[in-house]
């Protein structure tokens, strides 16, 4: 079967279309026949050699897709060849077919189409995982969230918003902040043209963010611990400014703070399957409400995902980018 490889570490151009046996689907496991497959900017990472994936994943790029489920493995229950779901992969979406945990593997919710639901597993995990299980984000509280426009981005407004929280967001151009609006977000900033930290105390009246979803890192790290509220949780998910920078400990101690940085790819089995169950609880009925819709970009077929990362490199995208095999 198609499957895109990182040749090696570099631009976008390493990633090259290769044949590679078809998965078999091992106990606990379903194999999948792709739709789609999301582009997250991990892959981008993995694809410079800076994110490699956790022991036993596969080498191949992809952490989440859409597709029929084709074959089902031993001890699998409550799955069926035929059935149109999507997935959170450890790797191997930029493929015609993968092999995943069933415990990974949810439905296609009423209302969204199978390509489309290819835009949700990571994302929405990532949010639900962070935001709500991790940072508890409570009603009435303000959410900040870097990169309003992004995946990560469009998927926190919405979730926040139904859950009774005020949004406030950052994005670099107005065609972004107006998506961010019409998706709900209540306080736009510019991190072009304004301080953050200055304009969300305005709009809070000093109070700042009680939850603050970063996914730059250690430039920020200063002004985030700054934008915090008392008793805030600062949760990093991302390092596009860098890994490294000096915390003043006073500043986390005077507001009673919190920083917490995640990863999702590298959790147990165990842990993931724990928040895709919480997922289908309680995001799952709020797509199904239409309350919450993935924002799709767009498609690249698989064999342009090198375009694909372009597309996310430039951040001129909206929502989701994804590969249809």
């Amino acid at each position: 079967m198609r499957a895109i490889e990182i040749t090696e570490p570099g631009e976008p151009d390493v990633l090259q279309v290769t044949e590679v046996e078809r998965p078999v689907a091992g106990p606990g496991q379903v194999v999948v026949d792709v739709a789609a497959a999301g582009v997250n900017r991990a892959d981008l990472f993995q694809r410079k050699g800076a994110y490699p994936p956790p022991p036993g994943a596969s080498p191949l790029p992809g952490l989440e897709v859409s597709g029929t489920v084709a074959e089902i493995g031993e001890g699998v229950e409550g799955l069926a060849v035929g059935d149109e779901v999507c997935a959170l992969l450890d790797g191997g979406g930029y493929a015609e077919a993968v092999a995943v945990a069933a415990t990974q593997v949810l439905p296609v919710p009423a209302g969204v189409s199978l390509v489309d639901a290819a835009g949700l597993p990571e994302v929405v995990c990532t949010v639900w995982s962070n935001v709500f299980m991790t940072a508890v984000l409570q009603p009435g509280e303000t959410l900040l969230i870097h990169g309003g426009s992004s995946g990560i981005g469009t998927t926190a407004i919405q979730l926040a918003k139904a859950a009774g929280a005020r949004v406030a967001v950052t994005a670099g151009s107005q065609a972004k902040l107006d998506a961010c609006r019409e998706l709900g977000a209540d306080i736009l900033i510019s991190y072009k043209d304004e301080d953050f930290v200055e304009r969300l105390k305005e709009e809070t009246d000093g109070h700042g963010a009680d939850v603050l979803l970063d996914n730059i890192g250690a430039k920020y790290l200063a002004r985030n611990i700054d934008a915090l509220a008392t008793n805030g949780r600062l949760v990093n998910i991302g390092l596009m400014g860098g890994a490294k920078a000096e915390l003043d400990l006073r500043a986390l101690v005077k507001k009673r703070a919190a920083v917490i940085a995640t990863s999702l790819r590298a959790r147990p089995a165990a842990e993931k399957a724990a928040i895709v169950a919480a997922v289908r609880e309680h995001v799952w009925p709020l797509v199904e409400d239409g309350v919450f819709r993935p924002v799709i970009q767009g498609t690249h077929p698989l064999e342009r995902a090198a375009d694909a990362h372009r597309e996310l490199e430039e951040s001129q995208h909206i929502g989701k980018v994804l590969l249809v095999p």
